[in-house]
């Protein structure tokens, strides 16, 4: 390790990770989403310097944990270096508060770790703008805490701290935040809905070209297939939501068929829900293709956890009917765990490749060309000679197979997507 490397982890915040497994969990279940929770931290920039983990029934209402369990991880903290301590699950504000009252750390639910990944990775001002909404709907309930100390420092004789006589300045600067915070929510919702505008312009612009979405799990290798297919350089890296930003690209499935593959953000077991409501624009890619490739990586366990994760937000997308291929992806490093039998059997209709090595691929483009020819059909067509646009056209929309000059007429037998052939009926000899 150079010493550079030694200084970064020096500087690197301390967490303490914890894991709750409740009535409908197993202990598989907490230990995969726990180690998840680790990839996230460090991601984050975090070390994890521990891990605590609880079994029960329910959370706990005040503390998610129960005050016991806090108060054990209030003595490991003082006793590490541990500055933050990481729930693996959504707390509400008042768990949140509760548990820095014991703990007297800072506390970091699931959501919030998710978040700070997102503002971290954000490149372009549309993400950034909807990383910033999705903080603020976070932000908002929770503003009181906030503002707690100033029941102690106004609470004097003849007063009860947080009752009568604090109801001042607290309150209204609480107001007066809120205020701010919806604000500027409104003005980040419609600077997304101009983005959103000039988006369909663009969507606009591209014509009739087939297009499909890469949808999967954060991390899947869906930026490395892009790159694959479209033989481009879109930025990857090893890390959890290492891109937020939809990128498209034309591919050229042969010399008469191209179609427009774009890469959207990755997905992620509970992914708060404010992150999907915030990035609608971005995810309207999803909507509007015309199929989507579900790409999994099998090299890691819980693959079908993580496709029910996938599904589940393309439900909340109103994306989940799409026609999909499914893409098991990494197959140059599966573990011998992962059953391909199991897999086939469950997803028969998939194709099982390598985006970084190129296993698999020819046979993938083989069913983008299936895909994008579903709807072709073959036609005899005899033109004037002196319509030479109606030629040009039949060459700009489809394949030509065969052409013969017959005195003052052009025959052509072409392969079309019926809605071009349909335009050309009157010239039609023959279609099948």
């Amino acid at each position: 390790m150079s010493q550079l490397e030694k200084l970064n982890n020096n500087h690197k915040e301390k967490a303490i990770l914890v894991g709750v497994g409740l009535s409908d969990s197993s202990t598989h279940d907490v230990e995969e989403s726990l180690a998840e929770l680790g990839r996230l931290a460090d991601t984050a920039g975090a070390e994890v310097i521990g891990e605590v983990t609880q079994y029960r029934n329910s959370p706990d209402a005040a503390y998610f944990i129960g005050k016991g369990k806090a108060e054990q991880i209030a003595n490991l903290s003082k006793g590490s270096e541990a500055s933050s301590i990481i729930f693996d699950a959504e707390l509400s504000p008042a768990q949140t508060r509760n548990l820095e009252q014991v703990i007297e750390s800072k506390i970091i639910d699931r959501a919030r770790l998710i978040l700070d990944i997102f503002a971290l990775h954000a490149q372009s001002k549309e993400a950034m703008l909807e990383v910033e909404l999705a903080q603020l709907e976070y932000q908002l309930p929770r503003l009181t805490r906030m503002w707690t100390h100033l029941s102690r420092q106004v609470s004097g004789a003849g007063t009860r701290p947080g009752g009568i006589g604090t109801r001042g300045p607290g309150e209204k600067q609480l107001e007066i935040d809120r205020m701010l915070v919806r604000n500027r929510m409104s003005r980040l919702k419609t600077d997304l809905e101009k983005i959103k505008q000039n988006r369909q312009v663009e969507r606009g612009g591209r014509g009739d070209m087939f297009t499909i979405a890469l949808v999967g799990y954060t991390n899947a290798g869906k930026s490395t297939l892009l790159n694959t297919l479209a033989d481009e350089n879109v930025y990857t890296d090893d890390k959890l939501f290492a891109t937020l930003d939809s990128t498209t690209r034309v591919v050229h499935v042969t010399d008469y068929h191209d179609i427009l593959l774009t890469d959207t953000v990755g997905f992620i077991k509970r992914l708060p829900h404010h992150l999907i409501a915030s990035f609608r624009a971005t995810l309207e890619e999803v909507n509007e293709a015309n199929m989507l490739m579900h790409v999994v990586d099998v090299s890691q366990p819980g693959i079908k956890e993580r496709i029910e994760a996938v599904d589940k937000v393309l439900k909340e997308l109103d994306a989940d009917e799409k026609p999909t291929l499914m893409v098991f992806n990494k197959i140059d490093s599966m573990e011998d765990s992962v059953d391909m039998t199991v897999i086939k059997h469950e997803y028969p209709d998939h194709v099982a490749i390598s985006a970084i090595n190129g296993q698999g691929i020819d046979e993938l483009k083989t069913r983008l060309l299936d895909s994008v020819t579903v709807n072709e059909i073959e036609i005899d067509v005899t033109i004037p000679q002196k319509e030479g646009q109606i030629v040009n056209y039949i060459y700009e929309h489809g394949e030509v197979i065969e052409r013969q000059f017959k005195g003052s007429s052009v025959y052509m037998r072409a392969k079309m997507d019926r809605k071009y052939a349909g335009k050309l009926e009157k010239y039609m000899a023959a279609v099948s």
